[in-house]
């Protein structure tokens, strides 16, 4: 490891370091705009020059690898000239646009001039001009204020994996470009917003809306898809008028997809603000009071077996919490938390997690895909899958559609057939995940939500256990432990399925599924049955059942309900949800629930009062407090436990038909996204004007 001396701090950093990250070390501040530490180094804006001792001239820190004994110092007045003249030459060609410019307040070439820039301008010729590009409906280009820092290509190159954008020309003539004007195709996309050190790209369905200090902001957590990213909500009285990734560096990492970030302008469109009651056909609006008098109208006259209760895919951990316990007071055992009929949620919980952990995928050397198309599925995940495979060594192999998903694998076939083949050690990628130090499965909602889910769940628990996946910690020579290893993962799409799941959100003793609810519907068996927020259902299997639709849009649940009861979105309410790696994290109330509309514990804890079964909890923390006591896997935040191996899925007969993802349009899986304008735009460009294109290298 080099030792070497920042401003006469001396500093030791692992080899392989720059200069730069040595400074950094030190403590010592070096500006920089091409830089960033999850992308490659490009050594383009020349911005981090500083002074080393014996070189005949100032050095690009970020470029440079740190050497044992170099002396380095970053604000000698060589340093300083070297950085104020770097700083002069980009402000050459740089518009005066800072007072329209919505990158203002939050820019790194506005808050780096302040420092190292000059007083006024010594250059008088006329400043370059570049035309505006196209890159589709979330990227707004302004590229005469590009400094060409690259930060966008190799984004766009290295973790999204596309091609769509690179330099062109050279010294005057360059610019950043789309080649051929096309939009950015990519779900990762408008993290290049982000990444921008100057106005150059910027979000176009923000632009001109706001200025970042008039802004609320609250730290809170992502329900577009399982990953739980963390995110920044950031409000203006009631609206949100954007969302921002927030750094966890075992999940999202800084980044989040262009769903996550964009969704949030459907928060404000197809709301429901009040309680409606069903009368002569048509929903009437109502008071709080009718609205709960006519559902303990319809309640108290009915066994608890002819009703149900589906949980939908956002909701959060105390509202299903509050609702499972409701309908056991009234007796009812259909509860089902999973909309699409997945077959899982007996057994242990390491039947239903991405065991592995997301960060975890790092440490594999060979994966195996079953029904997923993670890119749509959870896109933050296909992109750390990415990051492991740009390092090399890292066989994949698909099981199921053959899809662009931004590295090379090796499509084994389309349906169960191959499974089975893998499962039994017949199929040659047995032996490569067999010879893996650390092989890893990840299966997807595309083969569990299937009527041979169990089978399938069997199979790969079995590929799972013949494969070497499950390696518990031992302790070596040292009495040192050694952590174990666990490749089984199952790959959610709803953000609220795992929280269902561990909670025991699904059919009691002879209880009914959502499959068997609907049935029961049809058929008149089931008489009421309650939507916490579930719009992915067929509704009109619903026949002639009483529909209490509790939810913060309307959509389809809404319209075919008799009661409805206007709840809460994820920003406008606490709660926790609980990842697909079965982490529990706790969101946070950007603003206030529309209208009349509730949170929606609170909406259950009145009704339970209206039906006769007052549950026993008044606030927020008592509800918590009886959930964790329940539940105690919903004790610690930010924290994973592993779960115990076990017995889980059921051995049984396939069906023949090949596995297809269960997303058939990345940008509207849920209520918010569909009500959203920008989703729409995005489903227009990316989705209806073409088909998915099946690229990479399937051996």
């Amino acid at each position: 490891m080099p030792k070497l001396t920042v401003d006469g701090i001396e500093v030791e950093v692992p080899a392989g370091s720059t200069v730069l990250q040595a400074c950094e070390a030190a403590g010592a501040e070096v500006p920089r705009f091409c830089y960033h530490d999850r992308l490659s180094v490009a050594g383009n804006c020349r911005m981090c020059l500083v002074e080393m001792e014996k070189a005949p001239k100032p050095i690009a820190s970020c470029a440079f690898p740190a050497g044992d004994g170099m002396v380095i110092h970053t604000k000698s007045e060589v340093a300083r000239k070297a950085q104020k003249g770097t700083m002069e030459f980009l402000l050459i060609n740089h518009p005066l646009d800072c007072p329209i410019c919505d990158q203002g307040g939050e820019c790194d070439l506005q808050d780096q001039a302040m420092a190292y820039g000059w007083h006024s301008s010594r250059y008088t010729e006329n400043k370059r001009a570049v035309t505006d590009k196209n890159m589709g409906p979330l990227v707004k280009t302004i590229m005469t204020r590009c400094i060409h820092c690259t930060r966008c290509v190799r984004f766009s190159t290295e973790i999204a994996g596309v091609t769509d954008m690179g330099m062109l020309n050279r010294g005057e003539n360059a610019e950043i470009t789309t080649y051929l004007e096309k939009a950015i195709d990519s779900e990762l996309s408008a993290n290049v917003i982000d990444l921008c050190p100057v106005g150059a790209l910027t979000s176009k369905p923000y632009a001109f809306v706001s200025r970042p200090w008039e802004l609320k902001k609250t730290e809170s957590v992502d329900v577009m898809d399982a990953v739980g990213s963390n995110i920044r909500v950031d409000a203006r009285g009631r609206e949100v008028l954007r969302v921002l990734p927030r750094l966890h560096e075992d999940i999202n990492e800084e980044w989040i997809s262009d769903k996550t970030r964009y969704a949030c302008d459907g928060l404000k469109r197809q709301r429901l603000d009040r309680p409606y009651v069903r009368k002569d056909g048509k929903l009437q609006p109502a008071s709080w009071p009718e609205a709960f008098a006519a559902v303990a109208e319809r309640m108290n006259g009915l066994k608890g077996a002819e009703m149900a209760a589906i949980a939908g895919d956002t909701m959060d951990a105390e509202a299903m919490y509050a609702l499972k316990r409701l309908m056991t007071a009234l007796g009812s055992p259909n509860i089902d938390c999973r909309q699409d009929g997945a077959a899982i949620g007996e057994g242990p919980r390491s039947g239903w997690l991405f065991n592995t952990t997301i960060a975890g995928i790092e440490d594999a050397d060979a994966l195996l895909l079953v029904g997923t198309n993670p890119r749509w599925e959870a896109a933050l995940v296909n992109a750390r899958i990415r990051k492991r495979w740009l390092r090399g060594n890292f066989p994949i192999g698909v099981i199921g559609q053959q899809l662009d998903l931004t590295y090379d694998y090796e499509h084994l076939g389309a349906g169960t057939q191959t499974l089975a083949e893998v499962a039994d050690g017949s199929h040659k990628f047995a032996e490569v995940l067999k010879a893996a130090r650390k092989p890893m499965i990840v299966v997807g909602m595309g083969a569990l939500a299937r009527k041979d889910g169990a089978a399938v769940l069997a199979a790969a628990r079995a590929i799972a256990e013949n494969c070497g996946m499950i390696q518990p910690a031992t302790r070596d020579e040292d009495g040192e432990t050694v952590p174990g290893w666990n490749g089984f993962n199952v790959l959610h799409t709803a953000a609220a399925r795992v929280a269902g799941l561990d909670m025991g959100f699904v059919p009691g003793k002879g209880g009914a599924d959502v499959a068997g609810i609907l049935d029961g519907a049809k058929a008149g068996k089931i008489k009421l049955v309650y939507l916490l927020g579930a719009d992915e259902i067929d509704t009109t299997a619903l026949g002639d059942a009483f529909v209490v639709y509790q939810g913060h849009h309307g959509d389809n649940g809404a319209h075919r309900a008799d009661v409805v009861l206007p709840g809460a979105a994820y920003t406008e309410k606490d709660g926790l949800y609980v990842n697909t790696e079965g982490r529990v994290q706790e969101g946070f109330a950007a603003g206030f629930p529309l209208g009349e509309a509730r949170e929606d514990w609170k909406i259950l804890r009145a009704l339970s009062e209206a039906v006769g079964h007052k549950l026993p909890f008044d606030d927020l923390a008592a509800l918590r407090q009886a959930l964790r006591g329940d539940h105690d896997t919903f004790a610690a935040i930010d924290t994973i436990e592993p779960a115990a191996w076990g017995e889980f899925g059921k051995a049984g007969a396939f069906d023949d038909a090949p596995f297809a993802s269960p997303i058939g349009n990345f940008y509207m899986t849920d209520p918010i996204s569909r009500a959203s304008k920008t989703m729409a735009e995005c489903t227009e460009v990316f989705v209806l004007r073409r088909q998915p294109a099946a690229t990479g290298t399937h051996g």
